[in-house]
């Protein structure tokens, strides 16, 4: 892992904070389905591409190199 980069759940988390957006919010832009999108925010599933294609989408702020990189469960 780069650590220089931001933890990327951490980086979502605060994208999200910033943004106003919710679990929910990422679900109905197509993150995946409600269980799956709480997994990845709880650290239980790894970041799927389709959770990044859809969040890039809403949340562009966040550099996909950050979304990307590989992290702990």
């Amino acid at each position: 892992m780069n650590s220089t980069l931001p933890d990327p759940i951490e980086a979502i988390k605060f994208r999200m904070d910033q943004q106003g957006l919710r679990a929910i919010d990422l679900v109905r832009a197509g993150c995946g389905r409600p269980a799956h999108v709480s997994e990845i925010l709880h650290r239980k599933r790894k970041i799927t591409l389709r959770f990044i294609r859809a969040y890039h989408k809403i949340a562009d702020a966040t550099p996909l190199e950050v979304l990307m990189q590989e992290y702990d469960l």
